[in-house]
């Protein structure tokens, strides 16, 4: 992963534009892009520093608060798909994709499954079954 430009760098290329001279001629002086000079005096002059933000870290799912009551609702009505509590969540309040509730529902222990392997198909009700296919004596 990429790393962020030292906050020495940062502070004297926005102390630069600042101090007035054009955005092309700092960046070109410093070697980074003309939009980091720029934002990178906004910053400056917005909040007192052009230092780097944090990077990484833990995002909060979007539906933390709803775990339960999914869970609860899947023990209720155990046939309901995955779309169908992405429309319930979205009468919540919660406009979200069914591949965020299936990924808090992985997380919560469910598993996909499959239905259970089925019989061949048979003859229809009241029909005998199929001959079996007689060999063809000579070369095929």
């Amino acid at each position: 992963m990429a790393r962020a430009y030292s906050d020495d760098l940062r502070d004297r290329v926005a102390a630069a534009v600042l101090s007035g001279r054009s955005v092309r001629e700092v960046a070109g002086a410093f070697g980074v892009s003309v939009a980091s000079a720029v934002k990178w005096s906004q910053r400056l002059r917005d909040t007192g520093n052009a230092g780097s933000r944090p990077m990484g870290g833990h995002k909060q799912r979007v539906l933390a608060g709803e775990q339960e009551w999914m869970l609860l609702r899947l023990e209720e009505c155990p046939h309901l798909t995955v779309r169908g509590l992405a429309v319930e969540l979205a009468g919540r309040g919660h406009r979200v994709s069914p591949n965020t509730v299936w990924s808090l529902l992985r997380k919560a222990g469910h598993s996909f499954k499959k239905k259970p392997v089925r019989q061949r198909a048979g003859p229809p009700a009241g029909s005998s079954a199929a001959d079996a296919v007689e060999e063809v004596p000579g070369p095929a």
